[in-house]
């Protein structure tokens, strides 16, 4: 049996900073297309569990040592990477200290959610939104197992 073309994996981890009032999240400001803030993650590593991924990707990126919570979701829309279908998993945690831009970061800031970058890369903007709920009542993000189109009638992805 051929080996299945499948699309790549991410974990991303939304860093609370449980020493700083309020709990702000550390986003970073990509060095490399696609361009703006996000949320720090990256590929998982042939042979790594993926929570281990999103832990050394928070590492690489922003120096902090993450402890993760939750799962948030999984968020897979074949179009949310303009380079291709990648699918992530976004965990939330917490950690502590102040966060320094490292590895493909070219920057990092500390958002209140109230003030968030117009600029998100990637599907970030619906991953935070769905974080602001999460913050409100504790819900992760819903399934998305429907699609709707603009019609209102459920969109059917057909690969050829």
């Amino acid at each position: 049996m051929p080996k299945p073309i499948t699309p790549l994996l991410a974990a991303d981890t939304i860093i609370e900073l449980i020493d700083f009032p309020d709990r702000p999240i550390v986003l970073i400001e990509r060095a490399n297309p696609p361009y703006g803030w996000a949320i720090p993650g990256g590929f998982v590593d042939l042979g790594e569990i993926v929570e281990q991924a999103a832990v050394r990707e928070a590492k690489e990126e922003v120096q902090l040592a993450v402890h993760l919570i939750a799962l948030l979701g999984i968020y897979s829309d074949p179009v949310r990477d303009s380079r291709g279908h990648t699918v992530t998993a976004v965990y939330v945690a917490e950690a502590a200290g102040m966060p320094v831009a490292a590895d493909d970061a070219k920057n990092c800031r500390l958002f209140r959610l109230d003030e968030l970058p117009e600029t998100l890369a990637f599907d970030h903007a619906q991953v935070l939104s769905d974080y602001k709920k999460y913050r409100e009542t504790g819900q992760v993000a819903p399934l998305r197992d429907n699609p709707v189109s603009v019609s209102g009638k459920p969109d059917r992805i057909v690969v050829h």
